[in-house]
């Protein structure tokens, strides 16, 4: 069985995105208040994302500009929201998969929840700077 998505344990820590192309709003601005048990959560949970990539990009899902929230809720259980690059995508199954287990392994964290949604469609001004940069675009 060919394995569709990658998680590396050694991903850099992401960090607040910087310009990236287009104007249009990123749907998820990360900036957690770390000085909340909350804040904690959705920043562990946004690094334990960052471990995942695309298999037929090098960039991780979230400077992919893939991840539209992360909600965490009193009880700690965190809800992402997420899209793919296309409906077709080969890891439509897998990778909401992933990011699911991933999430409910981030500290903190007492269960997790992934919904997929298309809506604002992926486009490539959702992506950072550094993951523009990376694909040369």
């Amino acid at each position: 069985m060919t394995r569709l998505s990658v998680m590396n344990e050694k991903a850099p820590k992401p960090q607040m995105p910087t310009l990236r192309h287009g104007d249009e709003p990123r749907p998820y601005d990360y900036a957690p208040d770390e000085s909340t048990d909350k804040g904690r959560i959705e920043k562990a949970v946004v690094e334990a994302l960052c471990g995942i990539y695309d298999p037929e990009i090098p960039v991780n899902i979230f400077e992919l500009g893939l991840i539209y929230g992360v909600h965490v809720d009193d009880e700690h259980r965190v809800k992402v929201t997420m899209t793919l690059t296309a409906p077709n995508c080969p890891v439509a199954q897998s990778l909401p998969e992933d990011v699911k287990k991933r999430a409910a392994a981030a500290e903190g964290v007492t269960d997790a929840e992934v919904e997929v949604t298309w809506s604002p469609p992926w486009n490539r001004g959702m992506m950072t700077e550094e993951a523009l940069l990376e694909l040369n675009l």
